[in-house]
């Protein structure tokens, strides 16, 4: 009996130290930031697996989306509400597209790299268009080499 009740402390310590260790980014969805108008800030994150995102409608009007074909294999797409928070964990490695619905031609996008890009080649395959295009050409630029 002691040793069964030993067994489950130790894997419960395991998974709280595992928890503790995960971090939240915060995200802003703003009007204005210091990259311009309609900016997620910051528009790039680099996390780990289990890592969250929070997304904060610092201004109103804004939303956080993933982008079909921008996210890796079985890796779950989300969308949040306008004008609400939403909180993302993100478990899958590689590379995550993010864009404001209403915002998304005036170029409000993120780009989420977990871990290692293993779906980079892909998520840049997917066509972007306005403003949107040339900000994703900038976030790439900021992804490590493999």
């Amino acid at each position: 009996m002691r040793r069964t009740w030993g067994l489950g402390a130790t894997l419960a310590g395991v998974l709280l130290a595992s928890a503790a260790q995960a971090a939240d980014h915060q995200v802003q969805m703003l009007n204005k930031g210091d990259k311009g108008v309609m900016v997620f800030q910051p528009d790039f994150v680099q996390a780990m697996p289990g890592d969250t995102v929070t997304f904060i409608p610092t201004d109103r009007s804004h939303d956080a989306e993933s982008i079909k074909g921008m996210i890796p294999d079985g890796a779950q797409p989300f969308k949040g509400k306008l004008s609400e928070q939403i909180t993302v964990t993100f478990d899958q490695e590689g590379v995550y597209g993010v864009k404001c619905t209403p915002h998304y031609g005036m170029g409000m996008v993120a780009l989420i790299v977990v871990g290692k890009p293993v779906n980079l080649d892909a998520a840049r395959a997917v066509k972007q268009t306005g403003k949107a295009k040339k900000v994703f050409e900038e976030l790439f630029q900021q992804v490590p080499a493999q």
